[in-house]
């Protein structure tokens, strides 16, 4: 299938963008975390940038509230960080040190969800800026990405334990083992089937599991490809990022994978989101962001 790619650079040298969303309105917003910035493009194109209050944050991954709140993890301060709708900072120390908080989502009462890689928690936000943690059985899990799934349940990947989560609300956790040993899973995002759809770093896959709990996996053509982050399309597609072969891959509906190549070599791409208008936005370490559009 034709496409067309186009790629915005940074206003920033070695800004290192990272985690990336789009909003509702078509706003895509995106981390720096060497630039330590919470920045988004509008429609226009233009570049907007804000500064974290926190020097050298390390600012990863992020999400896009109901309200339109910008919530943000800083990997290297150990805080949750909230970009208000007026542009203000809010920041929300974690209980532990050097927890290292990663994947962030809404939950479905408004609840900020997040992953503590280095903690081995899950941990829960209230709108009262209350923490709560809920610890993972295994130690070393590695927990990365997280989403809200379309039981209401938040699911998240294990890195190191090899495995796929799931978190109720009130707490209540279960484990499901990915049967590729060593699948690294990383990505993870809610499909239009309402399966949960996740990518296997070291496994070079894609897996599906359904909210009961059965894991399917997809090849990806390319090897080493290293797959990233996962997102779903405006219609029945999956796309995500392959950090390791310098392309944006998609599954269509009949699970048949197609892969593009990014213009910039050795881009180093990481986040990626998709806006109502059917563009993919992905976040290229070498200060870059990414456009694609399928062309019928």
């Amino acid at each position: 299938m034709k496409f067309e790619q186009q790629e915005i650079n940074i206003l920033h040298d070695d800004s290192g963008p990272y985690g990336i969303a789009v909003s509702l309105e078509g706003k895509v917003w995106f981390t720096q975390h060497k630039a330590n910035k919470i920045s988004c493009i509008d429609k226009k194109g233009q570049v907007q940038e804000y500064t974290v209050p926190t020097p050298d944050a390390r600012v990863m991954c992020l999400t896009v509230s109901s309200k339109g709140d910008i919530w943000f993890t800083e990997n290297g301060a150990n805080k949750i960080g909230k970009l208000t709708t007026k542009g203000q900072f809010i920041e929300y120390p974690l209980p532990h040190p050097n927890s290292a908080p990663y994947g962030i989502t809404e939950g479905p009462n408004g609840d900020i969800w997040f992953t503590e890689m280095n903690g081995n928690r899950i941990g829960k936000l209230t709108a009262e800026g209350k923490i709560h943690e809920y610890e993972l059985p295994n130690q070393e899990s590695y927990p990365s990405f997280i989403t809200l799934g379309s039981d209401q349940s938040l699911w998240f990947t294990e890195n190191q334990n090899n495995a796929i989560g799931k978190i109720t609300e009130s707490g209540q956790l279960t484990e499901f083992p990915i049967s590729t040993p060593a699948a690294g899973p990383v990505g993870i995002t809610k499909g239009h089937d309402d399966a949960l759809w996740f990518v296997e770093i070291m496994g070079n896959k894609i897996g599906k599991i359904t909210v009961s709990g059965e894991i399917t996996e997809y090849d990806i053509p390319t090897p080493n490809a290293r797959p990233h982050a996962i997102v779903a399309g405006v219609k029945s597609d999956l796309w995500f990022t392959e950090w390791g072969a310098n392309q944006i891959g998609r599954l269509a509906s009949d699970q048949t994978i197609e892969e593009y190549t990014i213009n910039t070599p050795n881009a180093e791409p990481h986040g990626i989101g998709c806006d109502n208008d059917g563009t993919v936005w992905f976040a290229l370490e070498c200060n870059k962001i990414g456009k694609l559009h399928l062309i019928k």
